[in-house]
């Protein structure tokens, strides 16, 4: 197990940042960390995303947890790495993304949904298997997937959201992924980092009472 897996399991949320609006992603960082979280994905598909993750580290890596999302070949995998990613979020399963992740020391978390899919990932040398997309079957499919496969670590994303986060760790997920959910364009464009803290802050609250019950 990669040692990054402890601070999912105690922490639970994962934050997907994903917007064309790149010069703000420091500074709402730093909004979600006031709020409690402690894990970012910037996604690659953000303008500039690898200058965008050495900003992050830089500011706050001591702190908070920087991964690079929505990345598709090694050659990205290792890219997000050296500008300081620490773990790798794919919406499909690659090997050579698996692979390269790990050569580099990251915790990487392929995407799949239907049970073959989410094994076959395991088997390939998931970390975590992202559930992708979440709002396809909700809580109710990844609790029926953690009855057979009961130690396959899951991060539902894409349908997770502040009324619902906590019923999917009730149903077995070892954290939830939240993107426009959490920070809405809206809200990048108007610099409402007060109102960034206070959701996270909420979010953060209801998951880790649904982790202890």
């Amino acid at each position: 197990m990669h040692e990054l897996m402890k601070d999912v399991a105690t922490h639970r949320v994962i934050a997907i940042l994903r917007t064309k609006d790149a010069s703000a992603l420091v500074e709402i960082a730093e909004a979600l960390w006031q709020g409690g979280i402690k894990l970012v994905e910037v996604t690659m598909t953000v303008p500039d995303a690898l200058e965008v993750i050495r900003a992050c580290v830089k500011a706050h890596g001591e702190k908070i947890v920087v991964g690079a999302g929505t990345v598709l070949d090694p050659e990205t995998a290792r890219a997000a790495v050296d500008a300081g990613a620490r773990f790798i979020v794919s919406p499909v399963t690659d090997v050579e993304v698996i692979d390269a992740s790990h050569q580099c020391g990251a915790m990487v978390l392929p995407g799949a949904m239907t049970p073959n899919e989410i094994y076959q990932a395991w088997k390939l040398g998931a970390d975590a298997v992202k559930v992708f997309s979440a709002r396809a079957g909700g809580p109710g499919f990844l609790k029926d997937i953690k009855g057979p496969l009961p130690d396959i670590p899951l991060v539902p994303t894409a349908g997770v959201d502040l009324a619902n986060a906590a019923d999917f760790i009730r149903a077995g997920a070892l954290a939830v992924g939240l993107g426009s959910q959490l920070v809405t364009a809206e809200m990048i464009e108007e610099r409402r980092f007060e109102e960034i803290t206070a959701k996270a802050s909420q979010l953060v609250k209801s998951v880790q009472e649904a982790a202890g019950s």
